[in-house]
């Protein structure tokens, strides 16, 4: 099987692919307040050109999918694309990221068709904290789903959480406790500069160190774990004689770019080469006007060759990133 290195070397095996931009929650940290216009159906990518796009992707060296939104739940038949990604030759991993919200109605759907590992968004687990994060009132219907995915044997389940100092980091040890009695990994996410700008301000960034801090004086030093490659950006850790982990992912503190093995393909079908770069390769226009698989491939070299060494979050931070998660792709 081929390789894929980008222009300073990095190995490129990991592609996460928007479903769609919409969503069946309103995040303050990830949409406005108003929402956002949603593309229409015409603009995003087909299932079948999703499928070809990756199959030319894991003939360059892409073996590792994730399947994103917005919310991809909402999109019918989410489990055939999932089941027609892993029968791709070269694919040897694939998972899912969800808000929860219907993943008890799904989760044994998504087995079936060969899923195993989830992510699942989930920022408060407090029933009036969490209307208020996502202007919405699902809490139940999460839980509910995260107890199915663990009924059915899902491994790892990760529940990923975003930090925001005065809205909901003071339930950081709560989240944390999660993991003494479950296998559940449990990932921090400092606040970034990306979605909903009328809610973002660098004074709500509470970081990894500080968050692994207060839970340190909880439940006493933090073993520290030698990160594998199924953990992603995060740092890992246990709570002594838990059965579950602690994930950091600290963006803005400290950066990971150094080992960004990923691009991103969006809704609308452009591959992005980094989260934090406004560059993006259009596919589907190629697509749709009858290109051969060698353009697609050649598509994906030049995201390669664009790919930056690592972000500049720092420098002017506050207006800098125009796209909304939801559009990027979670």
């Amino acid at each position: 099987m081929s390789e894929m290195f980008d222009r300073i070397n990095r190995k490129i095996e990991y592609l996460r692919i928007s479903i769609t931009d919409r969503c069946n929650l309103r995040c303050v940290y990830c949409m406005p307040e108003d929402g956002i216009q949603p593309l229409s159906h015409e603009e995003i990518l087909s299932y079948e050109e999703i499928i070809r796009i990756v199959k030319v992707a894991a003939e360059l060296g892409i073996s590792k999918v994730r399947v994103t939104g917005g919310e991809p739940l909402i999109r019918k038949n989410v489990s055939r694309l999932i089941g027609e990604i892993g029968r791709i030759q070269g694919i040897n991993d694939i998972s899912l990221t969800t808000n929860g919200v219907l993943l008890a109605k799904l989760a044994a759907e998504l087995k079936g068709a060969g899923l195993k590992r989830l992510n699942i968004s989930l920022d408060s687990l407090d029933p009036e904290r969490f209307e208020q994060i996502t202007r919405g009132s699902n809490l139940p219907a999460v839980l509910d789903g995260l107890a199915r995915a663990e009924e059915l044997g899902f491994d790892p389940i990760k529940i990923n959480s975003v930090s925001i100092r005065g809205f909901n980091d003071s339930e950081a040890v709560d989240f944390a406790r999660l993991t003494i009695e479950k296998p559940l990994h449990v990932r921090f996410i400092e606040f970034m500069p990306i979605g909903a700008r009328d809610m973002w301000d660098e004074s709500r960034v509470v970081t990894a160190e500080e968050l692994r801090g207060r839970i340190s004086a909880e439940f006493g030093p933090l073993e520290k774990l030698e990160s594998k490659g199924a953990d992603g950006p995060a740092s890992m850790y246990r709570i002594s004689g838990a059965k579950g982990l602690i994930g950091f992912i600290s963006p803005l503190s400290h950066h990971f770019c150094g080992e960004c093995n990923r691009l991103r393909l969006t809704a609308e079908g452009k591959l992005r080469p980094c989260l934090f770069s406004e560059s993006e390769i259009d596919l589907k226009t190629p697509m749709r006007t009858g290109c051969e698989d060698e353009e697609i491939a050649r598509l994906i070299g030049v995201a390669l060759s664009v790919k930056p060494e690592g972000h500049q979050m720092a420098e002017g931070i506050k207006n800098k990133y125009q796209r909304t998660m939801s559009r990027i792709g979670g």
